[in-house]
């Protein structure tokens, strides 16, 4: 191989690509870890949830995944790729180019957010989405839920698990007699009307303003649409991915929340240890057929010249 090619090219350094290129490394393959550096829990100071890691910074996490990845030569650039070819060439920002024999694309997701002033100085620590990942923290406190969607009140109905003290804000989306009772039986306070600010206080959330009312809360909780980050695998003809993150574009793999949203740290990481593992495969299966060719073994395209001449 030359300087600039790869067996695996990594697209996205979080927990889903530095999973994959963990185990890659350990499978002996050279392998490029290419990281614009964006990260979409960035602005939260823990992430919960991850045996053994419960509590730890995000970017914390990504720095021990990094010194451990250096441990079997696995390369990691902090750079972008900005064009990737079939076959496959990657155009990165610097103008560099590399080349690989396959491609995982890990490059996440980001969070569309309501235009309210306040919501996104609020994002990540106190203004939040998943009850699973910030519940615990506001247990028993004043909590928020925002209406965004008609699943909106599911989300209100779940972040009840950590509070008795919660309220559901419609905003811009009626709600019907039916969840209304479910709501009221759950002892989720509604308030009816527009929100029309998130406000901040001392560097933290202390309520919701709809007009001249304010109902103070310490966090807000919100159903996000998720925009994943896949313009390169789109490029390529994308369409779906399999249990173990195979696309249906030969040679390329995806995993982490490029392709499932849902996902919190720990599953991205295991997603991408997953696929890892299957595209080891997929280039063992190269490598041996490569091997026979050059060793002028019995193939099936040999077969076939040996029965044509008998």
């Amino acid at each position: 191989m030359t300087e600039n090619s790869y067996d695996v090219l990594v697209v996205g350094g979080g927990a889903a690509g530095l999973s994959a290129a963990l185990m890659l490394g350990r499978a002996r393959r050279r392998v490029a870890v290419v990281d614009g550096g964006s990260p979409r829990n960035a602005p939260a100071q823990h992430m919960h949830g991850f045996l053994s890691r419960d509590g730890l910074r995000p970017s914390e996490l990504l720095k021990i995944g990094r010194e451990e990845l250096a441990g079997y030569g696995v390369e990691v650039l902090d750079d972008r790729v900005t064009r990737l070819d079939a076959g496959f060439t990657a155009g990165l920002a610097s103008g560099r180019e590399l080349t690989a024999r396959r491609v995982l694309v890990a490059t996440g997701v980001h969070d569309d957010l309501p235009d309210l002033p306040g919501l996104r100085e609020s994002w990540g620590t106190d203004a939040v989405t998943c009850p699973y990942c910030h519940g615990y923290e506001v247990r028993d406190q004043p909590l928020g839920v925002l209406g965004t969607e008609p699943l909106s009140v599911e989300h209100a109905l779940l972040v009840r698990q950590w509070s008795p003290d919660v309220v559901y804000f419609p905003h811009t989306v009626p709600l019907s007699e039916e969840d209304r009772t479910r709501l009221d039986a759950r002892g989720i306070r509604i308030v009816d009307g527009t929100v029309t600010a998130v406000r901040r206080s001392d560097g933290h959330l202390d309520g919701v303003e709809l007009g001249a009312r304010f109902v103070p809360r310490v966090a807000l909780f919100i159903r996000t649409r998720t925009v994943p980050h896949d313009d390169l695998l789109r490029g390529l003809g994308y369409e779906e991915t399999d249990a173990m993150g195979k696309t249906n574009v030969p040679g390329v793999w995806a995993a982490g929340n490029v392709v499932d949203a849902r996902a919190t740290v720990i599953i991205a990481a295991a997603q991408g240890a997953a696929a890892a593992g299957a595209l080891n495969h997929d280039l063992v299966a190269e490598d041996v057929e490569r091997a026979v060719n050059a060793f002028g073994g019995f193939t099936p395209e040999a077969e076939r010249a040996a029965a044509a001449a008998r």
